[in-house]
């Protein structure tokens, strides 16, 4: 299928990336030269953004420092059919990303998830790969198995899932935000694997592997309690009940055997554990109904927007005209 017709953009969130910049956008605007390719700076202290303009790129700001602020300006401020969102630093193959367009068009999908498949270690590292195993693996379990590199900086996105994206996030939990997103709306996507290259030289990771590892895990407990209340709630009901049951064995075998109830203190805490269960399982039942509700709307925004096959088939249609 042509890409004729079909809006692109590509959208590259930077912070002081001066020595891959130039070849980031250069590579993108040979592989697909009809699209509008935005360099989104967040603050950066180098030459970021005079070498991404002399390369030829739309250069705009974010001055709320994180990746996450970065991608919600991008979403909001860029209008196109298509949207290529990759990261800055030269690690991605651009040469890939008309196949990618067209397989996200031709098959109506509304996100396509590079998988990173590295030629070495130094392209990324041991604690970078185990740290996405593992959060991938958590995401995987609660939300459903669909991705193998829930954290790839590489994607192809439709327009209708840009524009219904609820951005929350303010750093690298953003990539989680997106996969789940998708996830929790049953949307169309696809996960193709291609290489991952190493930094250029003097170029360095902004990623923290210890304290961006604990955010992203913050981020996917609060995903669960925002996308999931009643399995979140009913563990914690489940927690009370059984803490409860421990305690009151005790108590119930001293009242089978002398008919009293002398440890009063612990009664009362068993009480206040069987309520607190209660009471959680209630507010999991209650914000079940109200994510449910949440996500119907989410849904008939998401469905406002024409699916990505459309931009084709009205490029056909006025160039019969």
């Amino acid at each position: 299928m042509t890409l004729q017709g079909v809006r692109v953009a590509v959208l590259v969130p930077c912070h002081n990336e001066e020595i891959a910049i130039s070849r980031v956008v250069e590579d993108f605007r040979t592989a697909l030269p009809d699209s509008e390719i935005y360099v989104f700076d967040n603050n950066s202290t180098d030459k970021t953004n005079s070498i991404a303009a002399a390369a030829g790129a739309t250069v705009r700001q974010e001055f709320r420092q994180g990746k996450g602020h970065v991608v919600r300006r991008m979403f909001s401020d860029v209008d196109a059919d298509v949207y290529v969102l990759v990261d800055g630093d030269d690690t991605y193959d651009a040469s890939i990303a008309p196949r990618l367009v067209e397989t996200l068009t031709d098959n109506n999908l509304d996100m396509i998830n590079v998988s990173r498949s590295a030629a070495s270690t130094d392209s990324y590292r041991s604690g970078h790969r185990f740290g996405n195993w593992f959060l991938t693996s958590v995401v995987s379990w609660v939300f459903g198995r669909k991705f193998q590199d829930m954290l790839s900086g590489y994607r192809i996105f439709s327009r209708r899932f840009v524009k219904s994206f609820p951005a929350h996030s303010r750093g690298f939990e953003i990539e989680t935000e997106l996969t789940v997103h998708a996830l929790e709306l049953n949307l169309p996507t696809e996960e193709i694997p291609a290489p991952y290259k190493e930094r250029p030289e003097g170029s360095a990771s902004k990623l923290r592997t210890f304290r961006d590892g604990f955010r992203i895990l913050l981020t996917i407990v609060r995903l669960l309690k925002n996308e999931k209340p009643l399995e979140f709630f009913s563990t914690f009901s489940l927690l009370f009940i059984v803490v409860a049951s421990f305690l009151s064995v005790p108590i119930f075998e001293t009242y089978f055997e002398t008919g009293l109830v002398p440890r009063f203190p612990t009664a009362i805490l068993i009480v206040g554990l069987v309520l607190l269960a209660a009471i959680s399982l209630v507010c999991g039942l209650v914000l079940d109904t109200v994510t449910r509700g949440r996500r119907e709307l989410r849904r008939l925004f998401y469905l406002q927007y024409d699916p990505p096959s459309s931009a084709v088939d009205n490029s056909k249609s006025d160039n019969r005209k």
